[in-house]
């Protein structure tokens, strides 16, 4: 049962900007409307990064990632089904679960942010050399830093919420 219950209404319209961008309005998003602005600068986030040098598929697997690495059952379930939606295998997503991939660029990054979660950033000069000699760029660097901000985000808020899971359940 959830902790925190979905909101009744949209006064912002917050929840109707995302039916149009999803196509649904996933029980983190409709939980995490009772506080409006928590919503509104999550999804700015997110919208900001959509923008940024890293692919959609690489953010979808650091999505898949630091949910695992948060253990947040939600998550992990959220992006695995949209992970095999994009074109994942079912060995891809467990492979980005274990912060690995065939690509070592993408390897790199993976990696990488796995230890920005486990060091909570303080990343030794070896993985950050590591990360430099797979071609991982100053601006993939700062962009990995702000997926594990924005997906420790959502789920430490479905930790405390315990929001319906409205996904094919994966467990972290």
């Amino acid at each position: 049962m959830p902790r925190i219950p979905v909101v009744d209404g949209d006064p912002e319209g917050l929840l109707e900007a995302t039916q149009r961008q999803l196509g649904r309005v996933p029980n983190l998003y409709a939980t995490l409307a009772n506080g409006p602005q928590a919503l509104a600068g999550y999804l700015a986030m997110r919208d900001a990064l959509t923008k940024g040098v890293l692919r959609a598929k690489v953010r979808e697997q650091l999505a898949l990632l630091i949910a695992q690495e948060n253990s947040c059952t939600y998550c992990v379930s959220a992006h695995t089904l949209r992970g095999s939606k994009m074109g994942f295998s079912d060995e891809q997503l467990v492979k980005t679960r274990e912060a690995a991939d065939d690509d070592p660029h993408v390897d790199a990054i993976l990696r990488l942010a796995r230890e920005v979660v486990r060091t909570r950033g303080r990343v030794d000069d070896d993985a950050l050399a590591a990360a430099r000699a797979a071609g991982v760029t100053d601006a993939e660097l700062a962009e990995v830093v702000a997926h594990v901000a924005l997906n420790t985000l959502s789920n430490y808020f479905n930790h405390l919420a315990e929001p319906e899971l409205d996904f094919p359940e994966v467990k972290a």
